[in-house]
């Protein structure tokens, strides 16, 4: 497991990618603001639901992460260079807003204890609760905040933060306690935006003699910041060591109360996935969440699972899927035609790797908004086709159809069926098999260059097997790390993977990777090359929505828009979390309904060893 996987579900992440807001005038409150209608937690509440506020504090958290050469070398999450060490974003830096776990969408105050919407949407106030302070016992302040935002959105901070804030036109000290932020278009979504922002201390750096350490150039100093932990001494490299603040300002407010309840938490890191598989079965660290079910089924067994020591167990989630699976580069003639990228699509067994390699325990990806109201199935309803109407001419008369089904190899359906149908819509597009080998009118071979060649992964090499019996030429292209990310930044690929973030309202994410303007933009997130004036228009509709039907509504469209574009093969998801753990750790009885595994756990669990009191 890389650090992206233990940090995508934490608290900044979460808020990162593609969170709205749409609201009435009169329906935003001071303590909340929610995506549609009221917050669930009245301005008085005392805690989540989800949360046990009489949970014990105290205890051992121990954790893994594999990470290149067991190492890293810094303590600054906000910078471009260097490899920084994990947990920084869940543990010790906050934010001025937190989404809660038991709403589609909804942000309370943190570091903010008053958020104020503008009626038009153009600006969004928090007053900062007077109580914040920061790890050295300094009041966190509006000055403070203004610092923080300058720093991520200037060129001190990692592109990335710049290009996320980049929709906030300026922030205003309103006085000591209360900033704004201005925004440079309308939006609901942008308050979330803002909420997210990380707040950090401009002492950070400080050293003693009087100087200071330039932001970009922060590696080990200690971050100064608000969180529950801090770093505490580490007895080796391969670990990192937080240790919960006595001092903690926010352990009664009621978004912190009956959270972070450990003592300390411990990230120990490995060099590779089955050494740390290894030690979860030693019983070197605590929790694991799996994904990958060869690991799951086959791996997480012995003597402390036979005990009772080690626990297996699933957990359901309500989080969205976001799409994920493989890819064509459609800058390339052959890709073009919808056909041939359907025709790929019905070549991809999906059913038989899921029995023979997945365990049967994933979800097909059969949507760009999976595992949500926003997915479009059936026949389009009435105010879906009136959106779509005004397009129907650029548009593949399917899309006021059925929604695409996926191609199956169960009963009655074959893989032979499957393959005779790619060969139909191939020679459709104009190509035909005539010597073993797919050719156009020109005599040219249907050539796909593929990563490290047919058996480089075990999930794919069906696939290619397949595509040779289409007639399909398969070129191995070796592959090298550095080359390989320049030659991507670039787009020049035939065949490679996607997977978009996951977020509650993606109308953003899925703007970064579809929209036409980013096509031919090197290094844009637009990896596909979708260029669709459709698409763009959908999507920015889908930001400007105002209730849940209206959202629905435009979601619907434009997922039975991008199904029938063929854009991706879809490839999985999973309904449940798999986690491993020890039978010490304890949680509340509540789950929350929209979290990350990791962030849950360090946020809610609690060590019920008899350690915490």
């Amino acid at each position: 497991m890389n650090l992206s996987v233990i940090t995508r579900a934490s608290r900044w992440a979460a808020l990162s990618f593609g969170l709205g807001l749409s609201l009435s005038v009169n329906s935003w409150a001071s303590h909340a603001v929610a995506q549609f209608g009221e917050p669930k937690y009245p301005a008085n509440f005392q805690h989540f639901d989800y949360a046990n506020p009489d949970a014990p504090k105290g205890g051992i958290l121990n954790l893994s992460i594999v990470s290149q050469n067991s190492s890293y070398d810094k303590y600054n999450p906000f910078t471009l260079k260097g490899k920084v060490a994990p947990g920084l974003l869940e543990l010790v830096f906050e934010t001025l807003t937190v989404n809660s776990l038991d709403e589609p969408n909804t942000q309370y105050g943190l570091l903010a204890d008053d958020i104020q919407v503008a009626p038009d949407f153009s600006s969004v106030t928090f007053h900062i609760n007077p109580k914040a302070k920061f790890s050295n016992g300094d009041a966190v302040t509006a000055k403070e905040v203004k610092y923080s935002f300058d720093t991520l959105a200037g060129r001190k901070a990692s592109p990335r933060f710049k290009a996320y804030f980049s929709e906030i036109k300026q922030l205003t000290l309103v006085d000591e306690h209360t900033v704004r932020f201005e925004y440079a278009r309308k939006g609901r979504d942008l308050s979330f935006v803002a909420g997210s922002l990380p707040v950090f201390s401009p002492k950070w750096g400080n050293k003693d003699n009087g100087e200071k350490t330039p932001f970009e150039q922060l590696r080990l100093e200690q971050p100064i910041a608000t969180g529950a932990y801090v770093l505490a001494p580490s007895s080796s490299g391969q670990n990192v060591v937080y240790r919960r603040n006595p001092d903690y300002w926010g352990r009664d407010i009621p978004t912190r109360r009956g959270t972070l309840n450990f003592d300390k938490v411990i990230y120990k890191l490995y060099k590779d996935a089955d050494t740390q598989v290894a030690a979860m079965r030693a019983g070197d660290f605590d929790f694991f969440s799996e994904t990958r079910m060869r690991y799951w089924c086959c791996q997480f067994i012995g003597k402390r699972f036979d005990d009772g020591e080690l626990i297996k167990e699933l957990f359901v989630h309500h989080n969205p899927s976001a799409m994920n699976g493989y890819v064509v580069n459609l800058r390339h003639e052959r890709f073009k035609d919808i056909r041939v990228r359907q025709a790929l699509n019905y070549a991809y067994d999906w059913d038989w790797l899921n029995y023979k390699i997945l365990d049967d325990e994933f979800d097909r990806q059969d949507s760009y908004f999976a595992h949500s109201p926003l997915q479009a199935k059936g026949l389009p309803s009435e105010a879906e086709v009136k959106l779509l109407e005004p397009y129907r001419a650029e548009l593949d008369p399917a899309v006021f159809g059925p929604q695409v089904e996926q191609p199956t190899t169960k009963p009655p359906s074959s893989l032979r069926q499957n393959l005779a149908k790619a060969l139909e819509l191939l020679a459709q597009a104009g190509w035909h098999n005539t010597d073993g080998v797919l050719r156009n009118s020109k005599g040219e071979a249907f050539e796909i260059e593929v990563p490290g060649g047919r058996s480089n992964n075990m999930l794919l090499e069906s696939f290619f097997y397949n595509l040779n019996k289409l007639g399909i030429v398969l070129k191995p292209k070796s592959t090298d790390v550095v080359a390989d990310r320049a030659r991507m930044k670039n787009f020049d690929y035939d065949f490679t993977s996607v997977s978009f973030r996951e977020a509650r309202n993606p109308a953003a994410e899925l703007w970064r990777n579809l929209n036409s303007a980013d096509a031919d933009v090197p290094g844009s997130e637009n990896v596909i090359g979708v260029k669709s004036r459709v698409v763009d228009e959908l999507i920015k509709k889908l930001y400007e929505t105002n209730t849940q039907e209206e959202q629905e509504t435009v979601a619907h469209a434009l997922d039975r828009v991008l199904m029938h574009g063929y854009y991706v093969i879809p490839w999985r998801y999973l309904s449940h979390f798999y986690f491993i753990y020890n039978k010490r750790l304890q949680r509340p009885k509540t789950l929350p309904l929209y979290y990350g595994a990791y962030e849950w756990v360090i946020n809610d669990w609690w060590d019920g060893s008899g350690n915490a009191h």
